[in-house]
Protein backbone atom coordinates (compact mmCIF):
# COMPACT_ATOMS: atom_id res chain seq x y z
CA UNK A 1 0.00 0.00 0.00
CA UNK A 2 2.81 2.47 0.80
CA UNK A 3 5.21 3.50 -1.94
CA UNK A 4 8.43 5.49 -1.58
CA UNK A 5 8.78 8.59 -3.73
CA UNK A 6 12.19 9.65 -5.01
CA UNK A 7 13.37 12.35 -7.38
CA UNK A 8 16.91 13.41 -8.26
CA UNK A 9 15.52 16.98 -8.40
CA UNK A 10 15.51 17.15 -4.58
CA UNK A 11 18.31 16.29 -2.17
CA UNK A 12 19.01 12.69 -1.32
CA UNK A 13 17.80 12.07 2.25
CA UNK A 14 20.46 12.65 4.90
CA UNK A 15 19.19 9.70 6.95
CA UNK A 16 17.18 6.47 6.70
CA UNK A 17 13.93 7.92 5.32
CA UNK A 18 12.17 8.55 2.01
CA UNK A 19 11.75 11.95 0.39
CA UNK A 20 8.04 11.14 0.53
CA UNK A 21 5.73 8.19 0.97
CA UNK A 22 2.55 7.77 -1.01
CA UNK A 23 -0.15 5.79 0.79
CA UNK A 24 -3.26 5.60 -1.34
CA UNK A 25 -4.16 9.16 -2.30
CA UNK A 26 -2.13 10.73 0.48
CA UNK A 27 1.46 11.89 0.15
CA UNK A 28 3.59 12.45 3.24
CA UNK A 29 6.58 14.61 2.33
CA UNK A 30 9.59 14.51 4.60
CA UNK A 31 11.02 17.82 5.70
CA UNK A 32 13.07 19.54 3.06
CA UNK A 33 16.05 21.76 3.82
CA UNK A 34 17.93 24.07 1.47
CA UNK A 35 20.41 21.59 0.04
CA UNK A 36 21.18 21.87 -3.67
CA UNK A 37 20.32 18.43 -5.10
CA UNK A 38 23.27 18.50 -7.52
CA UNK A 39 26.03 19.64 -5.16
CA UNK A 40 24.68 18.56 -1.76
CA UNK A 41 25.67 21.99 -0.40
CA UNK A 42 23.40 24.32 1.57
CA UNK A 43 22.14 27.14 -0.64
CA UNK A 44 22.65 30.59 0.87
CA UNK A 45 24.96 29.40 3.63
CA UNK A 46 25.95 31.16 5.83
CA UNK A 47 23.96 34.40 5.54
CA UNK A 48 21.31 34.32 2.77
CA UNK A 49 18.17 32.93 4.39
CA UNK A 50 16.04 34.00 1.42
CA UNK A 51 18.08 31.87 -0.99
CA UNK A 52 17.95 28.96 1.47
CA UNK A 53 14.17 29.19 1.96
CA UNK A 54 13.64 29.48 -1.79
CA UNK A 55 15.64 26.25 -2.26
CA UNK A 56 13.60 24.55 0.49
CA UNK A 57 10.38 25.36 -1.39
CA UNK A 58 11.93 24.31 -4.71
CA UNK A 59 12.93 20.95 -3.17
CA UNK A 60 9.47 20.45 -1.69
CA UNK A 61 7.89 21.27 -5.05
CA UNK A 62 10.14 18.72 -6.78
CA UNK A 63 9.12 15.99 -4.32
CA UNK A 64 5.44 16.85 -4.75
CA UNK A 65 5.82 16.72 -8.53
CA UNK A 66 7.55 13.34 -8.36
CA UNK A 67 4.59 12.07 -6.34
CA UNK A 68 2.10 13.37 -8.90
CA UNK A 69 1.01 16.35 -6.81
CA UNK A 70 1.19 20.13 -6.91
CA UNK A 71 1.18 22.71 -4.12
CA UNK A 72 -2.61 22.94 -4.54
CA UNK A 73 -2.87 19.34 -3.27
CA UNK A 74 -1.12 20.20 0.00
CA UNK A 75 -3.43 20.17 3.02
CA UNK A 76 -0.92 20.51 5.89
CA UNK A 77 2.60 21.84 6.38
CA UNK A 78 4.99 22.41 9.23
CA UNK A 79 7.69 25.07 9.04
CA UNK A 80 10.70 24.75 11.32
CA UNK A 81 12.89 27.83 11.82
CA UNK A 82 16.01 28.16 13.92
CA UNK A 83 15.14 31.85 14.33
CA UNK A 84 11.56 33.16 14.34
CA UNK A 85 13.09 36.44 13.23
CA UNK A 86 13.00 34.89 9.73
CA UNK A 87 9.23 34.30 9.94
CA UNK A 88 8.16 37.24 7.75
CA UNK A 89 10.68 36.42 5.02
CA UNK A 90 9.81 32.72 4.93
CA UNK A 91 6.09 33.52 5.13
CA UNK A 92 6.36 35.79 2.07
CA UNK A 93 8.12 33.08 0.02
CA UNK A 94 5.72 30.39 1.30
CA UNK A 95 2.79 32.57 0.21
CA UNK A 96 4.14 32.67 -3.35
CA UNK A 97 4.04 28.86 -3.50
CA UNK A 98 0.81 28.20 -1.60
CA UNK A 99 -1.05 31.52 -1.98
CA UNK A 100 -3.70 30.39 -4.49
CA UNK A 101 -6.88 28.54 -3.59
CA UNK A 102 -7.36 26.91 -0.21
CA UNK A 103 -4.28 27.50 1.92
CA UNK A 104 -2.87 24.47 3.75
CA UNK A 105 -3.29 24.17 7.50
CA UNK A 106 0.07 24.97 9.05
CA UNK A 107 2.26 25.16 12.10
CA UNK A 108 5.47 27.16 12.39
CA UNK A 109 7.86 26.55 15.25
CA UNK A 110 11.29 27.68 16.32
CA UNK A 111 13.74 24.84 16.92
CA UNK A 112 17.21 24.74 18.45
CA UNK A 113 18.88 23.23 15.40
CA UNK A 114 18.21 21.54 12.05
CA UNK A 115 20.25 19.02 10.03
CA UNK A 116 23.29 20.26 8.10
CA UNK A 117 23.11 23.70 9.76
CA UNK A 118 19.84 24.53 7.98
CA UNK A 119 17.83 27.46 9.22
CA UNK A 120 14.57 26.46 7.49
CA UNK A 121 12.82 23.11 7.03
CA UNK A 122 9.34 22.45 5.68
CA UNK A 123 7.36 19.21 5.53
CA UNK A 124 3.96 18.62 3.96
CA UNK A 125 1.00 16.31 3.57
CA UNK A 126 -0.85 16.29 0.25
CA UNK A 127 -4.06 14.59 -0.83
CA UNK A 128 -4.51 13.78 -4.52
CA UNK A 129 -8.23 12.97 -4.48
CA UNK A 130 -10.55 13.96 -1.70
CA UNK A 131 -12.93 11.20 -0.60
CA UNK A 132 -16.05 13.25 -1.33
Amino acid sequence: MAEAVFTPNAPTPVGPYSQAVRAGNTIYCSGQIGLDPQTGLMVGFPDDVEAEATQVLHNLGAVLKAAGATPSHVVRTTIYLTDLGHFDLVNRLYGKMFGAGVLPARACVQVAALPKGARVEIDAVAVLVFPY
